[in-house]
């Protein structure tokens, strides 16, 4: 790494001296603008609005629109001039408690190394932000602008966070914050539940931004003439009114199915209460309710069944006395169709003496 700057901290009549270095980077893939059919570079010229003249940087100043046409110009002369703090100094000016610096104030990093024989008080104040669990707030010039910051600690080293002002931060004023929005205590508690299926401890080189990957295998393969293979589209999450109860069992079940995939063990947690939504819906899934055989029925019902068993045994007697008298119409039938029946046997052979 390269210094960006030098000074010193100054810790009250401590003085220690330090490099700076920018402790981030920009991994983006940045793209020139060229000329679509022959790809020359698109450059652009500083030229002047009022004569039409191109002018160059020792001509350019520093203006302030006042609106309606008029312009203040500044120079450097002008800037010379300002209460600006030391370009060579990071003053600290009060210690406080690390969680009293709200992350949005902060904006960019920078490590500090010790300079020189300044090794030993940097420890000192490492050491003593490090036990104190404090950060120490401070101001420094960069660039020709003051600016606030913080120096904390971080892997053994003094970073200097660089943090917008307050006046520099927007008011989050929205609708929703005026309307009356109540979050039954179940859906508390399920949303409790799903955070912890889903915790986890914070490790940054698990993450990777997938677009840059995707756009660099593009690159690539521009340059190789490979084919170009289009990324599978993400699922769309769903639109319009959802179940906010039914969303958030989904999601706990679907966290601990993808956390003891992974090997590890699920947490346990207390059953939470169905509300009316999710119990139509399981009973629907569920199909038609069995009711229970008589068997099983109360003591009172048993002794209703066991009146009622006589009456249903007395039914088929009924059917068999209705069918007594056609019997005895079919017998009486069979004995007036006896005599004729002999009378056809006599006359039978007498037939037959006439064939003959």
């Amino acid at each position: 790494m390269r210094a960006i700057w030098k000074g010193a901290v100054s810790f009250g009549l401590v003085s220690i001296g330090v490099k700076l270095y920018s402790a981030t980077e920009e991994k983006d893939i940045r793209f020139h603008q060229v000329h679509r059919s022959d790809g020359g570079r698109i450059k652009y010229k500083r030229t002047c609005s009022v004569c039409g003249e191109e002018v160059s940087y020792d001509d350019i100043a520093k203006g302030y629109d006042l609106g309606g046409g008029e312009m203040v110009i500044l120079t450097d002369e002008d800037f010379a001039d300002l209460p600006l703090s030391s370009s060579r100094a990071i003053d600290v000016l009060e210690f406080v408690p690390a969680e009293q610096v709200d992350p949005i104030l902060y904006n960019k990093a920078y490590y500090l190394e010790p300079e020189g024989v300044a090794t030993k008080p940097y420890v000192l104040l490492r050491d003593a932000l490090t036990e104190s669990d404090r950060v120490a707030i401070v101001k420094v010039a960069l660039r020709q602008r003051e600016q606030l910051a913080t120096l904390r600690v971080r892997e053994g080293v003094l970073v200097l966070n660089t943090m917008l002002w307050p006046d520099e931060i927007r008011a989050a004023t929205f609708d929703f914050l005026d309307e009356d929005v109540t979050v039954r205590p179940q859906e508390l508690a399920m949303a409790s539940s799903l955070m912890e299926s889903m915790a986890a401890d914070f490790k940054p080189e698990e993450f990777t931004d997938d677009y840059r990957a995707a756009l660099q295998q593009v690159i690539d393969a521009k340059v190789s003439g490979k084919e170009i293979v289009a990324p599978p589209e993400a699922e769309e999450a769903p639109s319009g009114a959802i179940d906010l109860m039914a969303a958030l069992r989904a999601s706990v079940e679907r966290a601990k199915a993808a956390r003891e995939s992974g090997g590890a063990e699920p947490e346990e947690h207390e059953p939470i209460a169905p509300t009316p939504i999710t119990a139509a819906k399981s009973a629907k899934k569920a199909g038609p309710v069995q009711r229970p055989s008589t068997k099983a029925a109360s003591p009172s019902r048993a002794a209703d069944g066991a009146k009622a068993a006589p009456a249903k045994k007395a039914a088929p007697k009924k059917a068999a006395q209705k069918r007594a008298p056609a019997a005895k119409a079919t017998e009486g039938k069979a004995k007036s169709d006896a005599p004729a029946k002999k009378a056809a046997s006599k006359r039978a052979p007498a037939k037959s003496r006439r064939t003959a």
